[in-house]
């Protein structure tokens, strides 16, 4: 059966590798079928990788390789809530070690453009907080920070 919905990211013929990066980093995660073009095309020929299914933390995608002619922007992103130090250093320096970018307030790039944010429930716990000083003190915290350090981030909660 066709998904009603299903995230289409775009890549210059790269989507296979970005699709098992993403299968072997994150939990809940795999490539489930890769088509192959049936003809030429503006972006490859016969045979050649066209599009890839994959799920992403539970997500159903399609890689698409369309070609150079559109980039991903931090206007998409995936934000990935994790429950510890460990979890969120493992995701992050698995992105930025693979080639990715740092970015600011718990953003990065990988490698093929597109942008995830690496967000500790904690930080989400924190910035929400009925306390409006302790909410204010995590978010300046935060802002200065590129990977979320949950330590710092109590920290500044309890003041």
């Amino acid at each position: 059966m066709t998904r009603k919905n299903t995230i289409c990211l775009w890549y210059d013929g790269t989507a296979l590798d970005a699709a098992t990066f993403y299968a072997a980093t994150f939990p809940d995660s795999r490539v489930e079928a890769v088509h192959r073009a049936p003809g030429d095309y503006p972006a490859g020929k016969q045979g050649d990788v066209l599009t890839v299914d994959f799920t992403l933390m539970g997500v159903p995608c399609l890689g698409l390789n369309g070609g150079a002619a559109f980039r991903h922007s931090e206007a998409f992103s995936f934000q990935v809530a994790t429950d510890d130090q460990i979890e969120t250093d493992r995701l992050w320096h698995a992105i930025i070690d693979n080639g990715g970018q740092e970015s600011a307030c718990g953003w990065c790039k990988d490698k093929w453009g597109l942008s995830w944010q690496i967000t500790p429930r904690a930080l989400t716990a924190a910035i929400t907080d009925p306390d409006p000083a302790a909410a204010k003190r995590a978010f300046e915290a935060m802002m200065q920070m590129t990977k979320i350090d949950i330590a710092v981030i109590e920290a500044a909660r309890r003041g």
